[in-house]
């Protein structure tokens, strides 16, 4: 009787096997979509909060009038309006370079919104050299880094309140054979130490993003960004490790103590925080903004908000911009409410990963700090403006 069963139901697999097979064959394929149109709306229904002005006003240490061409009045006075509205009281424009560009942005700025704007010097590692041919560089001639520090020397004298190293400094400028200059080279140290002395934080934008130095692969979390941008994309022999950029930032910052630097994008560590933390304590000279950043620490609100209001005291605010005043919004919102699962930029594509943020929700003291407390320490000439509007005691002149 059981062999019997078994041959029956051996029977009945066998019989049935290709019925199951035609079945399959005639159904029509799955859909397919490119992951560039891939256009998700969340179901989610959550709290929505429009934070229409900040709670107090906001010094920007972060933006770039005269790169993205905001330098135009008809542009200028757009985004001054998009400063009053937002609270906005003070803004940083890290594109000021030296001698006469540095007078002329200075005073374009102004004239048309005084008492607004503080300027950051540039240095020109290329100079009148030719593109191609790094031997023709300012950065390769005798005198550079003396002519540098008689330039900062001046630029202090002008109203100058800093100076910004770009990304290049480290993946792009090169020694005369071709190689790349590394960002602790001890010929620049003149440069960091008159900064100390003339009061003149450095604000360093050193490597970029973790995923920008990873193979762009189906494991990379920014695939769909780097495959549109691939000039991006650091991974690979001709560039140094991302580890090895910012350890020498590192070294440049703990060799230079009595120099104030700033880190430019969370130090370009917002991947991770227990690491900056680490730097903020190993370098009590060390200050970080998170300009283009909320995306990163708004995917991880729990250990930003603890890392936030621990380092209240060194962290400032930026923006990377002028942007769009939509995404401006979506910063205070960030900052100052739990609002869940929302966007980090007004684009309606995700410009840096699939993911939404979440609502940090800082106390007020926090929130002071970071909004123009910690701009105050950093750059006594905005305090009486910020007093004005604040009548802020810790201000009181």
């Amino acid at each position: 009787m059981k062999l019997a069963l078994l041959a029956c139901g051996l029977l009945i697999s066998t019989t049935a096997a290709p019925l199951a097979s035609a079945q399959t064959e005639s159904e029509p394929p799955p859909p397919s979509l490119e992951l560039r149109d891939f256009r998700p709306r969340s179901m989610l229904r959550v709290d929505a909060t429009e934070v229409e002005r900040a709670r107090f006003p906001i010094v920007d240490v972060h933006t770039h009038f005269r790169i993205r061409k905001w330098d135009s009045p008809d542009k200028f006075a757009e985004y001054l309006d998009v400063m009053n509205r937002r609270n906005i009281a003070m803004c940083v424009s890290l594109d000021g370079q030296l001698g006469p560009e540095l007078i002329a942005h200075r005073d374009f700025l102004e004239m048309h919104a005084p008492g607004r704007f503080l300027v950051f010097a540039n240095l020109d590692f290329q100079g009148a050299g030719e593109a191609d041919s790094p031997e023709t560089w300012a950065v390769n001639q005798p005198g550079f880094v003396n002519d540098c520090v008689e330039g900062l020397v001046e630029a202090k004298r002008l109203g100058a309140a800093g100076l910004k190293l770009f990304k290049e400094f480290g993946l792009g400028y090169r020694h005369a054979d071709g190689t790349l200059i590394e960002i602790d080279d001890p010929r620049f140290d003149p440069i960091w130490e008159i900064c100390g002395e003339l009061d003149l934080p450095v604000l360093l934008h050193t490597a970029d993003p973790a995923a920008f130095f990873e193979p762009i692969d189906a494991t990379n979390e920014r695939w769909e960004e780097l495959s549109r941008r691939p000039q991006w994309s650091f991974h690979g022999e001709q560039f140094p490790t991302r580890e090895v950029l910012l350890a020498a930032r590192n070294r440049v910052i703990g060799r230079h103590p009595n120099t104030r630097f700033i880190g430019a994008h969370v130090a370009n560590n917002a991947e991770d925080l227990a690491t900056v933390a680490d730097w903020l304590d190993t370098y009590p000279n060390l200050y970080v903004e998170f300009a283009s950043r909320i995306g990163e620490l708004g995917r991880q609100p729990y250990t930003a908000r603890r890392f936030l209001e621990q380092y209240h005291d060194r962290v400032l605010f930026g923006t990377d911009g002028p942007w769009p005043e939509e995404r401006l919004a979506l910063y205070l919102r960030f900052l100052e409410t739990d609002d869940e699962y929302f966007p980090y930029s007004e684009k309606p594509f995700p410009p840096q990963g699939f993911w939404m943020i979440y609502g940090v929700h800082l106390d007020e003291p926090t929130l002071r700090d970071i909004y123009y407390r910690n701009a105050a320490r950093l750059f006594p000439q905005v305090r009486p403006h910020l007093y004005e509007l604040t009548q802020d005691p810790r201000l009181k002149p």
